[in-house]
């Protein structure tokens, strides 16, 4: 026996199916709902495009400039470039997971990856395999399967986590609407993505405002301890953001829940898990996509490469690269995240920090690129001295108090 489950059929399950389906091995993919589409602000970096060979028409927009909004409506302007200066590369794609999702999941069924739709009732592990039970959306009927190991890939809430005996993770809920705007409306979002920070709109994340091809995805993110105010934090938005949305139709509202924070262990005797329901989204940005897709990657390769013992201690490898690889990146971005939007103060010191041109380039070569760039003594030093007169400016007695009215205008 050397079939391989991968529960949830979205980016991470349907690459993490199709590594294994282009190594040999025999996959089924379980996914509950065909139909569902997962809300997400759909952001996706150029690298992905090239690392998984997709094809650039699933490009909804490509954004050339972000426009970052204080809680005092203080603006920065930047351009989406790296260290390395403008090219055709700098941009970030902004896709419509409808779409998205389904060419990866049509992909991995084409060479080979068998698909059922169908909901995870229990998961077992033995010495010998995994015995997982299941409900068949179509018939209703409850089925079991058995496969010599199995991958969750199954978000936030992981059925698979759980039938592991995992506990949850820490999760922040994301939010939004979909509004379809009159022509004149959307030349505003022609290239341009939005973040807005405020207590009113997200105590301890960030709104945006994301270009699709025919309309703009309005959301928010509010992380543990305050998702129960998540819808009103979304009228909050619209609101402060009324006359843009002049005019606009609602045509989809989505929620979705994401975690806040990596799981200690991600991979044990049969089974590994990936994307969210590994909790490797990272904390700043609340960005996902990518990361599902790589970790889904290199835990099938491992799996492949394992499928005669796959013990914790032989799956194992896929954790320690992943954390050798990226464990810096993670811990850096969990800080910036605290520190960043700890309170409204913070969150116009944040907003200073974006108008430095090092901490730009440096933030979206990073993004782009999915490098960790060195940052040369000079940039620390501008950076650093910046985010000081910042830090003065925005705490010193006597300074406004963020949060109260200012003049709009760009920082």
């Amino acid at each position: 026996m050397d079939d391989v489950l991968v529960v949830g059929a979205s980016v991470g399950g349907s690459t993490a199916a199709e590594t294994l389906a282009q190594a040999g091995v025999p996959v089924v993919m379980l996914e509950r709902d065909l139909a569902r589409v997962k809300p997400c602000g759909g952001a996706v970096p150029p690298v992905a495009f090239k690392e998984f060979d997709i094809p650039q028409h699933l490009i909804s927009r490509k954004v050339h400039r972000a426009l970052v909004h204080s809680p005092s409506e203080r603006t920065v302007a930047i351009d989406v470039v790296g260290t390395s200066g403008r090219s055709d590369e700098n941009y970030i794609a902004m896709c419509c997971r409808e779409e998205f999702d389904q060419f990866l999941r049509q992909r991995a069924v084409a060479r080979g990856a068998a698909l059922i739709e169908g909901q995870l009732l229990d998961l077992k592990v033995d010495a010998t395999g995994v015995t997982t039970t299941y409900r068949e959306k179509a018939s209703g009927a409850t089925k079991t399967l058995r496969t010599a190991a199995v991958i969750g890939a199954d978000g936030a809430y992981s059925p698979t986590a759980k039938a592991l005996g995992l506990p949850n993770v820490p999760r922040c809920v994301a939010i939004q609407e979909r509004i379809r705007l009159p022509a004149e409306k959307m030349a505003r979002w022609e290239d341009c993505a939005d973040l807005y920070l405020g207590a009113e709109v997200s105590p301890d994340l960030y709104a945006w405002a994301f270009p699709k091809k025919d309309h703009v995805a309005v959301g928010i993110g509010a992380g543990h301890g305050h998702t129960k105010a998540a819808k009103q934090h979304l009228e909050n938005l619209k609101r402060r953001i009324a006359p843009e949305l002049a005019g606009g139709e609602i045509i989809l509202q989505e929620a979705h829940a994401l975690p806040m924070h990596p799981r200690p262990q991600i991979a044990f005797d049969r089974a590994m898990l990936v994307g969210d329901a590994a909790g490797l989204v990272v904390a700043t940005s609340g960005e996902g996509i990518y990361w599902a897709m790589k970790s889904a990657k290199l835990a099938a390769e491992v799996l492949a490469a394992s499928l005669a013992n796959p013990s914790a201690e032989r799956l194992a490898r896929y954790q320690k690269t992943w954390w050798k690889t990226y464990g810096t990146m993670y811990r850096f971005l969990r800080w910036l995240q605290k520190w960043g939007y700890g309170n409204e103060r913070q969150m116009e010191v944040f907003t200073d920090m974006c108008r430095n041109i090092d901490v730009q380039q440096l933030t979206f070569e990073s993004y782009m690129h999915k490098n960790m760039t060195p940052v040369p003594w000079l940039a620390q030093m501008r950076m650093t001295g910046d985010i000081l007169k910042s830090q003065v400016k925005h705490y010193w007695p006597g300074a406004r108090a963020a949060g109260k009215p200012a003049a709009r205008g760009y920082a």
